[in-house]
């Protein structure tokens, strides 16, 4: 038998702590990672139940159940050995800290000391917890379990008026959780129509429906038509849309609930892209008015309802100045 070299025995070894993200499926490692698993000399583990070890065993790593300490770990690198510890989902916040004091203190040598993510929360990644909260929410929540697509309508609408809100006022931190509260409205509502009986649907169908959607009006990001300029790409749209829709009307798809600025605005806007000559209709009264001025501002690019807003929020700064006074 070879003895071990003064030199090997004084090489403080290598520390690999491996991270994984919860949200990408047990087993599917990178390749560092791997190399990491298959060259250490021993893979240590705090949690029984992380969702990585069954996978790793069944590749013929064999993981160790155990929370060493700082000093532990050393001990367990002496001599050039590489150890590594797969992270639990919290991370190791003690062991770490205890190998940052070690190191500190200067009375110890180090081992090397490698973060190692193993794999990786591509972007989107949280919307998957989003899911997972609502699917537990749904079915623990004694209010959240008795909603309806109907009883939830009103909320969508209060949602998406905060949101419009935010932006016009030029809210950062508002309009990031107005954004969630919007993003809530679509989870729950997919959420319930997962139990619908007859005709259900998924968060997931309802991403892919967009997602189809949205491939198929860019043909000049996806397919083979160009387009230079904004106005360019509004006529794909409309123009895809269209095939898409078979409308009798371009008054089909117009909301009637919406507020009616907006919906004046949008009528205006259907009938002078389908380059429809549509006299106003000549009526008296403040409904005729507002109608007319909601067709001029729309044939000028301006929003009717955000310059209403717009107009009304310095009437109320006016109120309140007065109320100063």
């Amino acid at each position: 038998m070879n003895a071990t070299s003064p030199e090997a025995a004084q090489d403080p070894g290598r520390v690999v702590l491996l991270t994984t993200s919860h949200r990408v499926a047990p087993g599917l490692l990178s390749w560092p990672a791997w190399q990491a698993l298959r060259s250490a000399d021993r893979v240590l583990c705090a949690d029984g139940a992380h969702p990585q070890v069954p996978y790793l065993r069944e590749a013929g790593v064999t993981v160790d159940r155990a929370a060493p300490t700082a000093e532990e770990l050393l001990d367990a690198c002496a001599g050039g050995r590489t150890v590594v510890v797969v992270a639990t989902g919290e991370g190791e916040p003690a062991l770490t800290d205890g190998l940052a004091r070690l190191a500190g203190s200067g009375r110890v040598r180090m081992p090397e000391l490698e973060l190692l993510p193993a794999s990786y929360d591509l972007p989107g990644a949280r919307l998957l917890d989003l899911v997972q909260v609502m699917d537990r929410i749904r079915a623990e929540c004694p209010w959240s379990s008795q909603q309806t697509h109907k009883g939830l309508a009103k909320y969508g609408i209060e949602e998406a008026y905060e949101l419009v809100e935010a932006i016009e006022e030029g809210d950062r931190d508002g309009l990031r959780e107005e954004l969630g509260d919007v993003l809530l409205q679509v989870v729950f509502h997919a959420r319930i129509a997962e139990e619908d009986p007859e005709a259900p649907f998924s968060v997931d169908d309802v991403a892919g429906t967009i997602v189809t959607k949205l491939i198929h009006r860019h043909p000049h990001v996806f397919g083979d038509a160009t387009a230079t300029t904004p106005e360019e790409v509004k006529e794909h749209w409309l123009r895809t849309k269209a095939v898409e829709k078979q409308r009798a009307s371009v008054t089909e798809g117009v909301p009637l609930g919406q507020p009616a600025l907006a919906l004046a605005a949008k009528l205006a806007s259907r009938a002078r892209t389908a380059a429809l000559d549509v006299p106003l209709p000549d009526g008296e009264g403040i409904g005729y008015a507002l109608l007319a001025l909601a067709a001029e501002a729309e044939a000028q690019g301006v929003d009717p309802e955000a310059a209403l807003r717009a107009a009304a929020r310095a009437y109320r700064d006016a109120i309140l100045a007065a109320e100063r006074d």
